[in-house]
């Protein structure tokens, strides 16, 4: 007669409790199952289809290969300005909300008590759960000719930015400074204070503390939000519709050519380059080894 302990509940708990890598790999089975159908799938699609062409007269998806999607979009002098566009966009947005993010994640990690820093991380965060929408319709009234910030430059003889690439970069900015600020806050806790107070004790003024022990050990954290924020802005095309006046990001020209232009391989095609952007930036990267230490 079978026993509790041998029955085959129990031998297959037992069999894997024996085989970890096996345990993990059955945990991990389905959710990796649905990234290759949901992500990787629809990736793969997304290429596929960027080598398609559209019936010029039906309308109609042509599903022959062809290089006429990318030669068009390389060869255009507007494709290109655009694209440039957007690159330049979105490492400027990196560059400003690191330059912002830095110094109060210091603050929050180094100077603020244990209650004023559970504040500052809930304060940090509360701009995560109000719309999209709402910040960027935000920041079109303030950046407009009788916004709040008119009111706050005219008594100087200065005048609001208005909408165009600027207004896009502020916009852009407040709305991923949070994905820079709690990166780089975490890779701040890490830092042992006795690193600090040791350069000091050495004699080094506070920037060569900083170039030398700060922000050596807290890059990482930096790279990690710099792909945050680089990745959100290459692929946005709501903020520069809100705030970009007549400038255009990819993204515009994806969402055009989806709609108005009913062209989904050249749209698809035009996708094509934030991720590969976005590929090359992971992999310079990976070779300067910060991803290692994340």
């Amino acid at each position: 007669m079978t026993t509790t302990l041998d029955s085959p509940r129990r031998k297959a708990s037992a069999y894997l409790y024996r085989k970890p890598k096996l345990r993990l790999g059955i945990l991990l089975s389905a959710p990796m199952l649905w990234l290759g159908l949901a992500y990787l799938g629809a990736l793969a699609a997304l290429f596929v289809t960027a080598f398609w062409s559209t019936d010029v007269f039906t309308g109609q998806v042509v599903t022959e290969w062809s290089l006429n999607n990318f030669l068009t979009l390389f060869s255009d002098a507007v494709y290109r300005t655009i694209t440039l566009r957007t690159v330049g966009i979105a490492a400027l947005v990196t560059v400003v909300t690191a330059i912002i993010a830095f110094p109060m994640a210091f603050y929050m990690a180094k100077f603020a008590s244990p209650r004023a820093r559970r504040l500052l991380v809930i304060a940090v965060m509360t701009p995560l759960w109000a719309s999209y929408l709402v910040k960027a319709y935000a920041w079109r009234t303030m950046l407009s000719g009788n916004g709040v910030l008119h009111w706050l430059l005219n008594p100087f003889g200065l005048d609001t930015p208005g909408y165009g690439v600027l207004a896009t970069v502020i916009t852009l900015s407040y709305l991923w400074l949070p994905y820079m600020i709690l990166p780089i806050y975490a890779g701040l806790e890490r830092l042992p204070n006795s690193l600090v107070d040791a350069a000091s004790d050495l004699g080094a003024r506070p920037f060569r503390t900083f170039r030398s022990v700060v922000l050596p050990v807290t890059f990482p954290a930096v790279v990690a939000g710099s792909i945050f924020t680089f990745s959100l802005s290459l692929g946005d095309y709501i903020a520069v519709k809100i705030v970009g006046g007549t400038s255009q990001m990819l993204g515009n020209v994806v969402y055009d050519n989806i709609g108005a232009a009913n062209n989904l391989p050249f749209a698809a095609t035009v996708a094509t380059v934030p991720v590969v952007i976005m590929l090359a930036y992971l992999a310079a990267v990976r070779r300067t080894g910060a991803l290692d230490n994340l």
